[in-house]
């Protein structure tokens, strides 16, 4: 699944900057025509800022729990053909605060009422392709710089800070109300693992989008 996802962040990112080639060799004047941003000519763009609400998921080893996620991210996306666009972004997202089962499979510990974070920041690229007047498809991908406060060991019990950079990838379907707001649903796949803890969750959020 997670190698499928980031498959087709990767597509859609490409697919996306094809046409841009093709009007720069062919082109001569702008093209404003198109289900994207309609109006608006081939090679500008806009700055944008997004939030998200949803539920993430964690199912590893002791870590078990569907946690409400947050997400907030902002950046810039050209028009690169009549119907798609492409663009960086950057944001910051909470995933939650999860539960803890029994990691002491031995002993007679419970710690299913402890529960434990995970947030971070983003940094990549993202794509769309208009389908139909305002329904569009996306895909993202990037860097996870991810922070985990006082996480709990699996082997010494014992609690400690863990952070590190991994990555993300993302895809969605959305209907753009108009030239600029949006709302949309998206799965997101955030990688997250280090020194034996494994924290990597998934997340099916609500997105809402403004564009400047």
């Amino acid at each position: 699944m997670k190698k499928s996802l980031l498959a087709l962040a990767f597509v859609s990112a490409s697919a996306c900057a094809l046409p841009a080639l093709a009007q720069d060799a062919g082109n001569t004047s702008p093209e404003t025509a198109g289900n994207y941003q309609p109006g608006q000519a081939v090679g500008t763009g806009n700055w944008f800022i997004g939030g998200s609400v949803g539920q993430a998921h964690v199912s590893q080893g002791p870590y078990d729990d569907h946690p409400t996620t947050y997400g907030i991210n902002g950046g810039y996306r050209w028009k690169v053909g009549q119907d798609m666009g492409l663009g960086i972004e950057a944001g910051y997202n909470d995933l939650g605060n999860f539960k803890v089962k029994n990691v002491f499979n031995s002993n007679d510990v419970n710690l299913t009422t402890q529960r434990h974070a995970l947030r971070g920041w983003t940094a990549g690229v993202n794509g769309r392709i208009d389908i139909y007047r305002g329904l569009y498809l996306s895909g993202r991908t990037g860097l996870y710089g991810w922070h985990a406060p006082g996480m709990q060991d699996p082997d010494a019990g014992n609690r400690r800070d863990l952070s590190k950079v991994d990555y993300y990838a993302g895809a969605g379907i959305g209907y753009d109300i108009n030239n600029h707001f949006g709302l949309g649903l998206s799965y997101d796949y955030y990688h997250a693992a280090k020194s034996g803890v494994k924290l990597t969750t998934d997340a099916a959020s609500l997105t809402a989008e403004y564009r400047f």
